[in-house]
């Protein structure tokens, strides 16, 4: 039997003019926070088709947003606020409580391709004893983060928005896994 695995949807409210800036010459304001909004609505659905454990919705600024106030009705997963002042600190704090449980998976909603089957990989990746799994992106980040624990210099003073994230997470992950004496075996992130 697989130890539990947390599945955290990390998300920012779809807020007209202020989520998924990037297209909002293409779809509008309006146009682009309706489409952030069904990518949430997308990533919490394959979190839950995974079926690996408990789903929360980690949402910013708040949980009040219409859209999420949604999805916990239909879908009955837990709201929770990301806390901290930077990304980085918000998603340590996530893994620091989620990890007292068990393993812990964290998604954004940038990334369709991900699949409930590409959860569960990196669900038993954990399971087989890496301490660490991470799902690389395009833009040299990564689009899913495991842990067996948390591991706090992971996510602290991360460049985050450039194309080194995954290349230092996985550096950071490296040392941390090694200097805390983890099966030799396992004393390393993988790149599920």
């Amino acid at each position: 039997m697989m130890t539990p695995t947390s599945v955290a949807v990390f998300a920012r409210a779809p807020v007209a003019g202020h989520a998924k800036t990037r297209l909002i010459p293409r779809l509008g304001a309006d146009g682009a926070a309706r489409l952030h909004g069904f990518l949430v609505r997308r990533a919490v659905r394959t979190a839950l088709a995974a079926e690996l454990g408990p789903v929360s919705l980690w949402c910013t600024p708040d949980c009040s947003h219409r859209a999420f106030v949604a999805i916990r009705r239909e879908s009955n997963v837990e709201l929770c606020v990301q806390r901290g002042p930077n990304l980085g600190a918000r998603m340590r704090n996530a893994f620091e409580g989620l990890c007292c449980a068990g393993y812990a998976l964290l998604i954004g909603t940038d990334c369709p391709a991900l699949t409930d089957a590409v959860l569960r990989d990196a669900a038993q990746a954990l399971h087989d004893g890496d301490d660490a799994v991470l799902v690389p992106a395009e833009d040299g980040g990564y689009a899913l983060v495991g842990l067996r624990r948390s591991i706090r210099s992971v996510f602290d003073a991360m460049p985050w928005g450039t194309d080194r994230v995954m290349a230092e997470t996985r550096e950071r992950s490296h040392r941390a896994v090694v200097r805390t004496r983890r099966s030799e075996q396992r004393a390393h992130a993988s790149d599920r």
